[in-house]
């Protein structure tokens, strides 16, 4: 027989064969979007689509990394638990506009293990380079140990001052650790990491890339650490979206400025922001920290309620997800989401849509330009069903809004590293912040006005005279996001 007919006859039954298992077995293995979206690549271009598959399909963590993550759950010292259960919300305690809400912490505590704190001190910063010159300081006054955790680190002229006070602290003694995600920091990584390392400072890359996962400790090639985290000496903590880099992100998205939220935090708070610190520092290396290191003196003073929720794939559930659908059942006034990407599972638009059929006035505010090209044709591909089901779409022009936030109701608020797309509720690893009360959810809802204030309100009319072409590409886009 002929090679090339040989090498076409090969291909031909390859394909069958590949086409017929992955209809017996993708089924069972994933939700029915999730499924259909991948044998619709597999049943197209099977060799390849299989061997993207390989490499992209699994959501599980490898055995030692699930392992890991039980057994620092289990053997981290609990004493760090006097203090949030000393400051745990009593409902005597409670104002009557906060009695609703207890309901909703127990399940927050139920999924992601931490209870609700009170006492906590909250400042909110929306400049990157403030927020690098106030941690800056705060490492200055370091007497213990620094904890970072960030999805990129990237030495620049804007958070320098964080790099050269880490330097500073290591050689007075200060404990500096940086943990950082692999593929998100690899520039920092290869250039900047060994000039730290050698001033003393302990670098660590979380989730190592591995094609077909060579390194037992590597999961799916795309699984993330998207957590932005950073513990002074267990009194101070900051989290929110910020990355550590200059806020262009190096021209990315042609120069315009990526606009982030990040939370400085004082009180009982900051011990659980430590806590999934340790988490990942010891899955990653096995080194056991300890939490009382140092003494640690706060202020309990504060008049702030928050509650630390982490998610990722080490947990049963979506922890985020179950969050944000549960708020949105309840919401009857009004709803404020702030994100950069957006690709909806199905909960998530029938939650949106039952606090619109319950009353509550809806505001998405999404970039007007994305810098991810598929992922934004994805969003774009819901806009005109969302607008359908009541939700009004605000397109931020003022640079690339990169917060994620959501308000419900003027009392209970999220705010964290987390998007609204299933990347981030089922495969990132990452941290939010549930924000109870009035006036403790003010100042995040002030910000989320202001990025209101700097978007245009998009209209179905508008939006539905885009060229067909546009709408071609949104579809395309839109059955590939369970993916995505």
């Amino acid at each position: 027989m002929d090679l090339s007919l040989l090498i076409i006859l090969i291909h031909d039954i390859s394909s069958v064969v590949i086409r017929l298992a992955s209809v017996a077995l993708i089924p069972g293995w994933h939700k029915p979007s999730v499924a259909m979206a991948w044998l619709l690549v597999i049943f197209f271009w099977p060799i390849p689509g299989l061997i993207l598959y390989l490499v992209f399909g699994s959501f599980k963590l490898p055995r030692q990394r699930a392992e890991r993550h039980e057994k620092v759950l289990e053997s981290l010292d609990r004493s760090c638990c006097a203090a949030w259960e000393a400051e745990r919300p009593q409902e005597k305690d409670l104002p009557d506009d906060l009695l609703h809400l207890l309901r909703f912490a127990s399940l927050a505590e139920k999924l992601g293990d931490m209870p609700p704190t009170r006492g906590n001190a909250v400042e909110i910063l929306d400049s990157t380079p403030e927020m690098a010159k106030l941690m800056a300081s705060d490492i200055d006054a370091a007497r213990n140990h620094v904890n970072l955790l960030y999805y990129i680190f990237s030495r620049d002229e804007v958070t320098e001052p964080v790099f050269e006070a880490l330097e500073r602290a290591a050689a007075r003694g200060v404990s500096c650790r940086i943990l950082v995600d692999y593929l998100g920091s690899r520039s920092f990584l290869r250039k900047d990491a060994p000039a730290l390392i050698e001033a003393g400072i302990k670098v660590v890359g979380a989730l190592p890339l591995s094609i077909f996962r060579r390194n037992p400790l590597s999961a799916r090639f795309d699984l993330r650490n998207h957590r932005k985290i950073a513990v002074v000496d267990g009194r101070l903590g900051y989290m929110g979206s910020h990355n550590m880099i200059e806020p262009s992100y190096g021209g990315k998205a042609r120069g315009l400025l990526w606009k982030d939220l990040t939370m400085r935090v004082e009180g009982p708070e900051v011990l659980q922001l430590q806590r999934v610190f340790m988490e990942d520092w010891y899955v990653e290396t096995l080194e056991l920290l300890d939490e009382r290191a140092g003494d640690i003196h706060f202020s309990y003073t504060g008049e702030h309620i928050l509650q630390t929720v982490p998610s990722g794939p080490s947990y049963r559930t979506e922890n985020y997800q179950r969050l944000v659908v549960t708020a949105l059942h309840s919401a009857y006034r009004e709803v404020i989401i702030t994100t950069p990407y957006l690709i909806p599972d199905e909960s998530l638009i029938e939650g949106l849509e039952v606090a619109a059929l319950n009353g509550a006035s809806i505001k998405l505010v999404i970039p007007r330009r994305s810098d991810q090209f598929f992922v934004g044709k994805a969003a774009r591909a819901y806009y005109d069903f969302l607008m359908a089901k009541g939700v009004r779409i605000f397109l931020y022009d003022d640079g690339v809004i990169h917060a994620k936030t959501m308000s419900v109701d003027g009392d209970l608020c999220f705010f964290g590293s987390s998007n609204f797309d299933i990347r981030s509720f089922a495969l990132n690893f990452e941290i939010n912040c549930v924000i109870y009360g009035k006036r403790s959810v003010a100042g995040v809802i002030a910000e989320q006005r202001k990025f209101l204030d700097a978007s245009e309100e998009l209209f179905m009319e508008e939006w539905e005279k885009r060229p067909f072409l546009f709408k071609a590409v949104e579809g395309v886009a839109k059955l590939m996001s369970p993916l995505l």
